[in-house]
């Protein structure tokens, strides 16, 4: 079915009753449906036309009507009419599909077609229906089922919306005019293809003269030239949406776009102060801080990132500066060690720039500015400085006590120029070798050096202002030890040598060796020759190796365990050193009996002494007679010991006290009396007539040697000033017990009547020199002076 160009308008002409035809294809038959406010009329074509089907009563078409309908009453749709009808209500109208009898009815009589509901076409734009002709007696069908369409003709009842709203954007500053923000889109309900209802135009409400806006795309773009965010970051631009093409009468919406200027590089950096004023200790170790600078920048994130650098100035190599990525600061450290007494005051030259710009925008630039910086070093009283730092001293190890080996020298770095005192840290040399002077720094030995003891000594040295103990340096001392030739070498063990009974002549017995505790540059060498006294010797003889070893040989044979068990060979040992040390070390070689191989069998001669008859029994027997008389010697021990227990009080289970009596302060043991209480315990153990026992441990009285020692002597010059040096340590000690301490130095001299009785620096022999006053010296040297007046014993056997 078609309709003509004009059925748009049949609901207008419909509303006005007026009489409309549509123009229809039925059947390959045309046929004309003319409709007026009371019928509907069908005409057809004649029937003497060839091709013509059956006939069909009616034709359908489209209806329209309009949407919002505010009325009381139902609203007039059309009419259906069938040429059956003769209006005498034969006729029944039928009327289903799409809201039918719900949004739509009928008159069945008449065929007339109300809406009883509000129609909104942006609910529902169309309405297919089916409508049937039933003869009201019989209810037989009088016209086929056929389908109609009602249609909802648009009126402008909804305003354009923003659905997306509200916006959000941003734009950089600095923009030019004419730059694209954001595009906004309102959207229109009604039907855009009816009318003007749905055409939107776009216009700003809030914004200007900063934003425009497309009026039919709704982009938002820049309209005012050189916009600051420095002056002004946020915008709230309020669109509108206005249909009917904007004419009077439409409907409108509206929506808010946030714009936000973005920062950008348009702002050079800039200090607050042409000068600044800062000052620092010159003790503040390198890398500390000194001070902070700002260059204030707008601009904010990486446009506002700052480097400083020290351009000029006596400083710049004194201190440096480093950003603070956090914060943007310029922090200036040292760089180098400070003095107030070399240099008093600093100046910088120090610059701030922005290190990421912007090509369009350096027209605004220079994006950098300068400052001057003054730092004033401020004295701070320091400790005293060594120079040098550091002191090596290789000093022989035969120094003479009280030598000076090393000048150790400081001084107060600070303008004062305080007097110092010198000291050793004594945890760095606990065995008081060393000494140093007070006041002249001198470094001294103060006790014999060893090598071979101690090869290194490291030892701090301190340095004390006096007017303030507080301030101490320290400097370290390595002392080497040098060697000297001071040991004689000897043999380093016991040689188990051997000599079998049936050795030959000039056999080899043993190899020998020696060491010795020097260290010479040239490495050791020692010679090897019997003692002066066995030079001669039958037996045995020696051969130098050269190299540091040598045979013992036989001079002859024939050795025999029952003449001679053992021989002892002195053997003399040379070192290559300056002076030539030696010493004599003794070789007992005894005699074996070997096989004819040489390997040992026996060295005892005991075993030749035994008789052969003596059977195992026997010597068994013999044991056990020995075993006897031990175990009986035992036991006699232990009976009289505990004899004894009863009758004597021990020491260590006498609960009292004994009783001390000191006449004076006079000779020590010689003047005191000491009474034994356990005699007036023990009633037995005291003696008869009331005589007091003696004491057992009371030694006997000698005559005091102090006699005969001279009571004044004559303290040298370097005494002197020992005794005033640790007297002012005393008093220079800070950590020294609140109490005085006395001490006293004194001398043995040299007036002893009993002489030296050492062996160092002896004479050649025993024999050259006479021990008879010893007698002369009281019980004490009796011993002594057996031992050293008794003739010796018969000469060893080489």
């Amino acid at each position: 079915m078609w309709t003509s160009g004009r059925m748009s308008n049949a609901k207008s002409w419909l509303g006005l009753g007026m009489s409309l035809c549509f123009w229809g294809l039925m059947d390959l038959t045309t046929s004309v449906l003319c409709s007026t406010p009371g019928e509907l009329q069908v005409f057809l074509p004649d029937k003497s036309q060839p091709h013509q089907r059956a006939k069909r009563s009616w034709v359908w078409n489209q209806f329209f009507v309009l949407e919002e309908y505010t009325g009381t009453d139902p609203l007039y749709v059309g009419k259906l009419h069938s040429d059956m009808d003769r209006g005498d209500g034969s006729i029944k109208y039928i009327l289903s599909g799409e809201g039918a009898g719900i949004v739509f009815t009928i008159d069945d009589t008449t065929g007339d077609i109300h809406a009883i509901q509000r129609l909104d076409r942006e609910e529902r734009a169309q309405y297919t229906l089916r409508a049937q002709a039933l003869d009201r007696r019989t209810g037989r069908p009088m016209e086929p089922e056929s389908e109609f369409i009602i249609k909802i003709q648009d009126i402008n009842d909804n305003e354009p919306k923003f659905l997306d709203g509200p916006y959000v954007a941003t734009v950089p500053e600095m923009s030019p005019v004419g730059t694209s923000v954001i595009q906004v889109t309102a959207t229109d309900a009604d039907d855009p293809t009816y009318g003007n209802s749905a055409r939107v135009v776009y216009s700003i409400l809030q914004g200007q003269p900063y934003f425009s806006v497309d009026s039919k795309t709704g982009v938002i773009r820049t309209a005012l030239l050189n916009m600051d965010r420095e002056a002004k970051e946020y915008y709230e631009v309020i669109i509108q949406a206005k249909d009917m093409g904007g004419q009077l009468g439409g409907l409108a919406g509206t929506t808010t776009v946030n714009i936000t200027l973005s920062d950008v590089n348009d702002n050079p950096p800039h200090f607050p102060q042409r000068l600044y004023q800062m000052s620092v200790l010159e003790s503040a170790p390198v890398s500390s801080t000194v001070g902070r600078l700002f260059a204030e920048d707008l601009d904010e994130g990486i446009n506002a990132e700052m480097k400083y650098t020290i351009l000029d100035g006596d400083g710049a190599d004194v201190f440096d500066i480093n950003t603070d990525p956090n914060f943007q600061v310029g922090i200036i450290t040292v760089k180098k060690p400070l003095s107030f007494e070399s240099k008093k005051k600093y100046t910088l030259q120090v610059e701030g720039a922005n290190p990421h710009l912007q090509m369009h925008l350096l027209y605004l630039g220079p994006f950098k500015d300068v400052t001057t910086v003054h730092i004033n070093v401020e004295d701070v009283d320091e400790p005293p400085v060594f120079e040098p730092g550091f002191y090596f001293v290789e000093v022989p190890e035969d120094v003479a006590i009280g030598t000076t080996i090393q000048i150790i020298s400081a001084k107060d770095p600070d303008v004062t120029n305080n007097s110092i005192r010198y000291s050793i840290d004594r945890s760095s040399d606990p065995g008081r070798f060393f000494y140093v002077d007070i006041t002249t720094g001198a470094l001294m030995t103060a006790r014999p050096l060893d090598r071979e003891e101690f090869s290194w000594h490291n030892i701090t040295v301190l340095a004390m202002e006096m007017n303030n103990p507080s301030q101490v340096g320290s400097v370290s001392v390595s002392i080497k030890v040098l060697d000297v030739n001071d040991n004689a070498p000897e043999f380093p063990r016991f040689h188990d040598t051997v000599v079998c009974e049936n050795a030959k002549a000039g056999q080899l017995i043993q190899t020998v060796s020696a060491v010795d505790q020097d260290d010479p540059h040239n490495g050791q060498h020692f010679y090897y020759s019997l003692a002066p006294e066995a030079a001669n010797n039958p037996n045995f003889t020696i051969r130098d190796n050269q190299d540091n070893t040598a045979r013992i040989l036989t001079r002859r044979s024939g050795f025999r365990q029952r003449e001679q068990r053992v021989f002892y060979l002195p053997v003399l040992i040379a070192d290559s050193g300056e002076p030539v040390l030696s010493s004599t070390g003794t070789l007992t070689i005894q005699v074996c009996s070997c096989d004819d191989d040489g390997h040992v069998l026996s060295c005892s001669p005991e075993a030749y002494m035994l008789p052969v008859s003596l059977s195992r029994g026997a010597l068994i027997a013999i044991l056990a007679c020995i075993f006897v008389l031990l175990v009986l010697v035992l036991l006699i021990l232990s009976l009289r010991r505990h004899r004894k227990q009863p009758y004597i009080i021990d020491d260590e289970e006498n609960i009292h006290e004994n009783i001390v009596r000191y006449d004076d302060e006079g000779g020590g043991e010689e003047d005191t009396e000491a009474f034994d209480i356990a005699a007036l315990w023990n009633p037995r153990e005291a003696q008869a007539g009331g005589a007091p026992k003696s004491r057992q441990d009371m030694l006997p009285e000698i005559e005091s040697l102090s006699r005969y020692v001279p009571q004044t002597c004559a303290v040298s010059s370097t005494v002197h000033s020992y005794v005033l040096a640790k007297l002012y340590e005393a008093d220079a000690d800070l950590w020294a017990p609140p109490f005085d301490s006395l001490q006293t130095y004194m001398f043995e001299g040299d007036g002893s009547v009993a002489g030296s009785l050492s062996s160092l620096q002896s004479a050649t022999s025993d024999s050259e020199q006479s021990f008879d006053f010893l007698t002369d010296w009281g019980p004490r040297f009796r011993k002594l002076a057996e031992l050293y007046g008794a003739t010796e014993g018969p000469a060893p056997v080489w």
